[in-house]
């Protein structure tokens, strides 16, 4: 019996030896490829592999892992891995072509390191895969058109590499593409055309940085969903710009820089509203939008007549003939040149009296679109008058009655314009003396370093406005004639979603400035709410940020200074009683600089773009110019509404020079907060609802560490919940529904929320608060954009 079961022991003591460990039967196939990707990192000098072990039975605890459940007829079917972020880990290595083998991976996120090598055509494999983020690496190679088998690819960035070749033509598979970065690399080769038309889908387009070279394909002008920004600058095109790229939608904005472009730019469609900022430094491009005019093409000489056989007599009179000739010709010469100069010089005196007459009368009217020294000023009047158009609103209705220019003494006849002790009324209909405004009940709104704000009801108690008391000191003479002329520079700026300066007062000891009264506080208030408030629903959102764009791209083309605000934020957003926007303090920080009041003068008095004039002039914080109550700072915003959280990262460098763009980025942290109901520093706070919850601590760390400089994450002065929204959407690590105001979601008589709506105005602020300014829409394509969501 012992003989019988010893060899059986021994037997069963070989087949357990025989089995693989346990742990090495319970780690999934997605574990074995992650373990894939350990093994190709060098250099992990944060450590963040150090946990994934082939010892676990589940990866999805692995930090950069995500995994999610996943229904399928296969037997692997269960938690599989759906996302890998690994961003900013400062990772050395390459990409192995076992991750082709996660095939429920939705999401590789590997920027921000330092991996080398080449993209690896078996991540084609991975056939769920929709977001490729590679950028900010050292990876070479081509650009593998395997990746286009993927059915399901929507993102794919890999700038910020050093990846070269040329563009496949295969590239035209990626139909399902809407997002393709291919900028900062060594691209060459000519751009294929008859590509573009069907990737349809396409809604970003980078090629910029590279060097590209040829002409730029027409077909680019057939991107329908085109958004943002096509950007083709710093390559080396040539030819002409293709007037085909006039089809594109009227939000996109071109960059062309730094080409070899030539000819006319055409005037067609959406390319007749691109701004100079689009063709600049291409020597050969001229006409409008560039100050340089296009010169008449010569028309061809004419062929040399066939040499004929002569005689002598036939030669002589030649040679009698020739003797006249010359004359003649110079004579007819000097006789056309001499009609020519003097018909130019009646035309010059003509033209120049026609415009010093017609100069005036614009100023009488109130200062429209066309301004004295505005190059192009007839080129912005549909602009401008577009921009007007859709406002509606009040304050149309007196525009014609106001008093502009150099001749401006208002309401007070005899006036001298600005002299010092009088109320000068910059609009005609404004007629109070400054006895009356000074005997009327007033109400103070607010008070601080910015000087006492009133609310005071003049004339029969049904005109309110507001009055700023700026304080004495100041000084006169040259003070007061330079406080007078930015008075009227700020009071002809009018449009319906602009608070108006009606009327200035400067003395030695007292300066005012009085505005519209707006009476329903301003968006700050709103949206952090009053007891007993009803949230502001999602069509009154949507209301207050078209009608607060096109104030701003008012402000920007077709004010008399194409003012730069300088402070937008919510506090300086006012509400009327249908919550229609009103902008608010614009240029008061200039007549405070001038009044003597402000801290920094120099900060308001450079110039929004070249040419250096006309000087724009800035806004400031305070909120209080025109509006109706204070604004009462809850303890999460106290700091940020100071303007410091909705400033351009450019504008807190010292010595920088404003600019518009500074305003599109803080109009899109306003945009957010619209969106989320979360100020630029409330992201992942203790007091976060549930339903907008933290993030993990591998994401919390992404954030900190990532410093791209693209604009993909922030850093450099972005605003967290800024970069909290612009990594949900990169890396889809929550619904839409949890970014959005749980008070949206909350109101169960309101409408369902039109998540297209939502998803396109997210996508418009993310794309204004691109960390490099070129990137940005103008506030114009801004206000079109918003104008179009939810009217189609």
């Amino acid at each position: 019996m012992k003989k019988t079961l010893l060899p059986t022991a021994i037997l069963l003591l070989l087949l357990l030896l025989a089995l693989p460990p346990p742990a090495a039967v319970a780690l999934t196939a997605d574990g074995l490829a992650l373990l894939a990707l350990k093994a190709a990192v060098t250099d992990d000098p944060l450590s963040v592999l150090s946990s994934w072990s082939e010892a676990d039975a589940d990866p999805c605890r692995w930090p950069g892992v995500t995994c999610g459940n996943v229904s399928s007829s296969s037997a692997a079917a269960g938690r599989r891995v759906v996302g890998v972020a690994l961003a900013g880990k400062n990772l050395s290595g390459y990409i192995p072509s076992e991750l082709g083998s996660l095939l429920f991976l939705r999401r590789l996120n590997l920027h921000d390191n330092r991996l080398t090598g080449g993209i690896p055509a078996a991540l084609s494999n991975a056939s769920s895969l929709h977001s490729v983020f590679l950028y900010g690496n050292r990876l070479t190679g081509g650009l593998p058109v395997a990746l286009c088998d993927l059915p399901r690819l929507q993102n794919l960035d890999v700038s910020r590499n050093a990846l070269s070749g040329e563009l496949p033509v295969d590239l035209r598979s990626c139909r399902s593409l809407q997002r393709l970065v291919l900028a900062k690399n060594s691209f060459s080769g000519e751009v294929p055309a008859g590509i573009w038309p069907e990737m349809a889908s396409l809604q970003q387009l980078d090629l910029s940085s590279n060097a590209f070279n040829g002409s730029i394909p027409p077909d680019l002008g057939e991107l329908p969903k085109l958004a943002g920004t096509l950007n083709l600058s710093h390559n080396r095109f040539s030819g002409v710009v293709p007037p085909e790229l006039g089809r594109l939608p009227a939000t996109v904005t071109l960059d062309l820089r730094f080409n070899n472009l030539s000819g006319a730019i055409p005037q067609t469609g959406s390319l007749a509203s691109q701004g100079p900022t689009s063709f600049l430094n291409n020597p050969g491009l001229c006409g409008f939008p560039l100050q340089v005019p296009c010169r008449a093409v010569l028309p061809p000489t004419q062929s040399p007549p066939a040499p004929t056989t002569t005689t002598p007599s036939s030669a002589a009179a030649a040679t009698s003939s020739d003797h006249h000739q010359p004359i003649r010709t110079s004579l007819i010469a000097l006789i056309s040149i001499a009609d020519a100069a003097g018909v130019a010089l009646v035309g010059i005196i003509l033209v120049y009296v026609y415009w010093k007459v017609k100069d005036r009368k614009e100023g009488r009217r109130g200062g429209r679109s066309t301004v004295d020294g505005d190059d192009d000023g007839d080129s912005r009047k549909g602009l401008c008058r577009c921009i007007w158009g859709r406002g509606g609103g009040a304050n149309d209705d007196d525009s014609d009655t106001s008093s502009s220019g150099g001749d401006e003494e208002g309401g007070k006849p005899g006036g001298g314009g600005g002299s010092e002790g009088e109320l000068v009324a910059i609009d005609r209909a404004f007629r109070v003396e400054l006895d009356e405004l000074l005997r009327s009940s007033a109400y103070v709104l607010g008070k601080g370093g910015k000087g006492i704000v009133y609310k005071v009801v003049v004339g029969n108690g049904a005109t309110p406005v507001a009055v700023r008391r700026l304080g004495g000191g100041g000084g006169g003479g040259d003070r007061c004639k330079e406080f007078a002329a930015e008075a009227r520079a700020v009071g002809r700026a009018r449009h319906p979603n602009v608070v108006r300066l009606r009327a200035y007062y400067w003395s030695a000891d007292e300066k005012l400035v009085v505005t519209d009264f707006v009476g329903n506080g301003n968006l700050a208030t709103a949206l952090r709410g009053r007891p007993g408030q009803t949230p502001l629903s999602w069509s009154t959102r949507l209301k207050i940020a078209r009608g607060a764009a096109r104030g701003l791209a008012y402000l920007h083309e077709c004010s008399p200074r194409r003012f730069v605000h300088g402070e937008v934020k919510p506090s300086n957003i006012l509400l009327d009683a249908d919550f229609t926007p009103r902008v608010a303090d614009f240029g008061l920080a200039r007549l405070l600089a001038v009044a003597g009041c402000a801290e920094d003068s120099a900060l308001y008095s450079s110039a929004a773009a070249p040419p250096p004039p006309p000087q724009p002039s800035l806004g400031t914080g305070g909120g209080l110019l025109g509006g109706a109550v204070p604004y009462t700072k809850t303890a999460g915003a106290a700091s940020v509404d100071r303007g410091g959280g909705y400033r351009a990262p450019e504008a807190r460098l010292p010595g920088a020079r404003p600019a518009q763009k500074w305003d599109v980025f803080s109009f899109g942290v306003v945009l957010t907060e619209l969106l989320t109901g979360r100020g630029p520093g409330d992201h992942a706070s203790p007091s976060t609802s549930a339903s907008f919850s933290a993030p993990s601590s591998s994401s919390a760390t992404a954030l900190t560490t990532d410093r791209s400089g693209s604009g993909e994450h922030g850093g450099g002065g972005v605003p967290e919940v800024v970069r909290w929204v612009r990594r949900g959407f990169e890396e889809e690590t929550r619904p839409v529904a949890e970014m959005v105001d749980p008070a949206l979601l909350r109101d169960a008589h309101a409408p369902p929320l039109p998540k297209k709506e939502v998803v396109a105005a997210f996508h418009l602020a993310l794309a204004c608060t691109e960390l490099d300014p070129e990137l940005r829409p103008r506030m114009k394509a801004v206000a079109d954009t918003l104008d179009k969501i939810g009217s189609s």
